[in-house]
């Protein structure tokens, strides 16, 4: 009836009221928020306020003639409009035709759009048109929960106010006053989990409380997880011990006994998805009694399954349920994609065993595949692969080729004789420049010399050898050097010898590196720039 019994949203309500005292109103607001946080509410409230004849601070006095006809729906100079039904452009045009008549009995002429979202993009420019230079006499309050869809022309000429979810203790405050006046019992644990259940509206929490009181006056725990549908869940914690103890077979007959009793499968995949997320709260949380909607023995079979598995395979199911329920609305049979799931889920992964990691799925495989072709390709143009360590090196030909790691040598002075061209080295430098672009380009320009397991690399500047100091682009460039030769090496830098004394003391180096803090990419020509 008031600001002050709409519930959590003060910083909505006494913005409201301190404009209305101060009759400093705007002439479009843009309530957004998720559902039953009161959007419609207070904009019914501020248009009777605006309108009251007798306003309390802000407020309407709800005694005046206006009051009690906007209570009652006779007001005619208050219109509320569903957009979700009337989101042609012809609707808004009659609105913008009613628009230049001045109020009946009000001060105002109040338009309220629900779902402001729903409106065509024909519908939006016709009420933009009209946003743009209103009336006097008119006020705008759009209400909306999906903010993104609502082009920013009209979101611009609105005071935007943002609804939060209403918190549960504010909730459970309010069951409780509400039971008090209606004289029944609501027991404080069952209002909690009707909190919990309705997600931050006030709505729903109330639309549920309506229910429980159908049952009795006596509103129990009991009560409420009858009246919400949660009890008799056994069967997704028997699924999810199923998962846990890898037994494909129970899973299985479980969701079978489910299928015959008319049980909506994709419900059923969502049902097991929240479930899971909440092993992941009692995983990771401390104490995550609060974040969970369950009831106690529900809990502690929670917390059993939770103590069962890896955090790995609890993130990774919660991957595998999301592609279950994403592939639903393309599947040929529900069943089987469910049943698919529960065996995946239930299987051993062997290659997590061995990785480290999550299950590959198919995509994985495929992208293996293509890499392993790309080296096959690129074998075709470089070198042959050295040899085991045990076996000697071929014998130098026309062509060099990249000898196997050496046996442990002592004393042997190497001089740049021992050292020959890598001709396959720009298939490389592509190949690096292809994966890691970043260093790639420090490789711009370079030569490089191998030795056996030593790789010589000379590069074009100081500022490109010290990067390569860092021991990262080496490694990456590794990567790269073991796939097409089967093996790491040793690698060796130095700058060109047109860049000599381009140390990072002199002052070249100095502006090279306050280039490198700037993120500037700079490409150094001679001793003189």
């Amino acid at each position: 009836m008031s600001f002050d019994d709409v519930v959590s949203q003060p910083h909505v309500t006494t913005t409201l009221k301190n404009q209305i005292k101060a009759n400093k109103t705007a002439h479009a607001y843009l309530f957004t928020g998720s559902r039953g946080t009161g959007k419609t509410t207070c904009a019914r409230i501020f248009a009777k306020a605006i309108n009251c004849l007798n306003p309390k601070d802000g407020e309407p006095c709800l005694e005046c003639e206006i009051c009690k006809n906007a209570d009652s729906g006779m007001l005619g100079d208050i219109i509320e409009i569903d957009a979700a039904s009337n989101s042609k452009v012809e609707d808004i045009r009659e609105l913008r035709e009613g628009v230049v008549y001045t109020p009946e009995l009000c001060k105002y002429k109040v338009y309220i759009i629900d779902e402001v979202h729903m409106l065509s993009a024909g519908a939006f420019n016709a009420l933009l048109k009209t946003m743009e230079e209103p009336p006097p006499h008119v006020k705008f309050v759009l209400a909306t929960t999906e903010i993104q869809k609502v082009p920013a022309t009209i979101v611009s000429r609105c005071q935007h106010f943002d609804f939060h979810r209403i918190r549960n203790e504010d909730i459970v405050s309010r069951l409780m006053y509400i039971a008090s006046q209606e004289d029944f019992t609501l027991h404080e644990d069952a209002a909690g989990m009707i909190a919990r259940l309705s997600d931050g509206g006030m709505r729903d929490a109330l639309s549920l409380l309506d229910q429980c009181v159908a049952f009795g006056e006596d509103i129990t725990l009991d009560v409420v997880s009858s009246a919400a549908g949660i009890a008799g869940r056994d069967y997704l914690f028997d699924i999810l011990e199923s998962i846990k103890d890898r037994n494909t077979a129970d899973a299985l007959r479980t969701v079978d006994r489910l299928y015959s009793m008319s049980k909506d499968l994709k419900v059923l995949a969502n049902e097991l998805l929240t479930q899971m997320r909440n092993v992941m709260i009692v995983k990771t949380i401390d104490n995550s009694r609060e974040l969970i909607t369950c009831l106690p023995e529900e809990y502690d079979r929670l917390k059993a399954i939770a103590d069962g598995m890896k955090l790995d395979d609890i993130l990774e199911n919660i991957s595998v349920l999301q592609q279950c329920s994403e592939r639903f609305a393309r599947a040929a049979s529900k069943r089987i994609e469910l049943e698919m799931t529960l065996v995946k889920l239930c299987s051993p992964r062997a290659e997590a065993v061995q990785t480290g990691g999550a299950l590959p799925d198919a995509s994985m495989l495929f992208d293996r595949i293509a890499q392993l072709e790309s080296r096959l390709a690129a074998a075709q143009t470089a070198p042959p692969a050295p040899k085991q360590a045990q076996q000697t090196a071929p014998k130098p030909s026309g062509e060099p080729k990249p000898a196997p790691p050496p046996k442990q040598q002592t004393g042997k002075q190497l001089s740049m004789e021992d050292f020959k061209p890598l001709e396959s080295w720009d298939n490389i430098v592509a190949q690096v420049n292809e994966k890691y672009p970043a260093t790639g380009c420090f490789l711009k320009g370079s030569q490089a010399l191998y030795y056996q397991n030593i790789l010589l690399l000379t590069v074009n500047n100081a500022f490109f050898k010290e990067k390569f100091k860092t021991g990262r682009d080496a490694s990456l460039l590794n990567e790269i050097l073991k796939q097409n030769f089967g093996q790491t090496f040793n690698i060796k830098v130095r700058a060109s010898a047109n860049s000599e004394g381009q140390t990072a003391d002199s002052p070249l180096g100095a502006i090279v590196d306050k280039a490198k803090s700037m993120n500037i990419e700079v490409e150094i020509k001679n001793n003189k720039k």
